[in-house]
C-alpha cells in the first residue's frame, strides 16, 4: 500500500530518514509496520524529490526496490535541503510497474504523493477523469489511480486555488465518488507542507528545528504525533496546524455552486 515521507525546515539531509533510522524508508520498503488493505512489502518502485537552488525540485524515481539501489545512500547523503519527499511503491494489481506510475510527481514548484487506493477504480472515476482536459487526459505519465489524482490536484493548484482547499476538494470528490477509499495524500511546494490521513495511518514529528511527517515513524524515539484520522497536518515555518477535513469538506460543499 506504498510508503511515504516528507520534510520540512532547516536544510538537512534525506540519508537519515531514508536509510540511516532505525525504520527507515528503506525498512518500510521490506518490512513496513501498518500495510492496511494488503501487501507485505513495497517493492514496485522507489522515489526522492528535493528543492535545490531553484524553485522547481529535482527528482530521481526508479520502478525498482529501493535496496537494488547502490548509489542512492550516498547521493542522499550529499544533499541538504529544506524540504524534501520520498515514497516507496506496492502497485496495486492491475496497474503497470513503471517509473512514471512512481511516487513523487512533480508539475511546477509541488511535490505529490499518494498512499492507499481508489474503490471500484476504473469505473468509479469515469466521471471525475472527464472533467480533465482531453489532451491532459490524454497524456497523463502512467494508468494508475495515483497519477490520475495528481491531475487533478494539479489542474485546481495550476487555477491558483489554495493547497488545503485543493486537497479537501479532492478528497471529497474521491470519497463520494469510490466511498472507503484510503487517500493518504502528501504535498509541497518547499515552504508549505500538507498531508492527510484518510483510511490509513500518517504521523509527524515537530524537533523544532523541522516537521517530518511520514506513514509510519522513523524510529520508537519520542516525538511522533499521529495525525487524526481524517484529519489534515499542514506544516509552514509558522508551524503545525492539524486541520478536520471533514468540516473542511462541510465548508467546501456550503461553497460549491451546487450549495448555491
Amino acid at each position: 500500500m506504498c510508503r511515504h515521507l516528507a520534510y520540512l525546515g532547516e536544510p538537512r539531509s534525506p540519508a537519515e530518514v531514508l536509510f540511516h533510522a532505525p525504520h527507515s524508508l528503506l525498512v518500510q520498503s521490506y518490512a513496513p509496520a501498518d500495510m492496511r488493505g494488503g501487501g507485505s512489502v513495497n517493492a514496485d518502485g522507489y522515489g526522492l524529490g528535493w528543492y535545490a537552488e531553484g524553485p522547481e525540485p529535482l527528482r530521481l524515481r526508479r520502478s525498482a526496490p529501493l535496496w537494488t539501489d547502490g548509489d542512492l545512500p550516498a547521493l542522499a547523503g550529499s544533499v541538504r535541503s529544506p524540504a524534501f519527499m520520498a515514497a516507496v511503491r506496492n502497485g496495486t494489481t492491475g496497474m503497470p510497474v513503471v517509473e512514471a506510475a512512481t511516487a513523487p510527481f512533480t508539475g511546477g514548484r509541488y511535490l505529490f504523493s499518494h498512499n492507499g487506493l481508489i474503490r471500484g477504480w476504473p469505473d468509479s472515476m469515469a466521471e471525475l477523469a472527464a472533467k480533465l482536459p482531453v489532451t491532459r487526459l490524454l497524456t497523463l505519465e502512467a494508468t494508475t489511480d495515483s497519477v490520475l489524482l495528481w491531475a487533478l490536484l494539479r489542474e485546481r493548484l495550476e487555477a491558483g486555488e489554495d493547497p488545503l482547499a485543493a486537497v479537501t476538494w479532492l478528497t471529497r470528490a474521491v470519497e463520494e465518488a469510490g466511498p472507503g477509499s484510503r487517500l493518504n495524500f502528501l504535498l509541497t511546494d518547499g515552504s508549505t507542507l500538507l498531508g492527510t490521513a484518510w483510511t490509513h495511518s500518517l504521523s509527524y514529528r515537530d524537533t523544532g528545528g523541522g516537521v517530518l511527517v511520514a506513514s509510519e515513524p522513523c524510529d520508537d524515539g519520542p516525538g511522533w504525533t499521529p495525525v487524526p484520522e481524517h484529519h489534515a497536518v499542514r506544516v509552514t515555518g509558522d508551524g503545525v496546524e492539524i486541520v478536520a477535513l471533514e468540516e473542511n469538506l462541510a465548508l467546501e460543499a456550503d461553497r460549491s455552486p451546487e450549495a448555491r
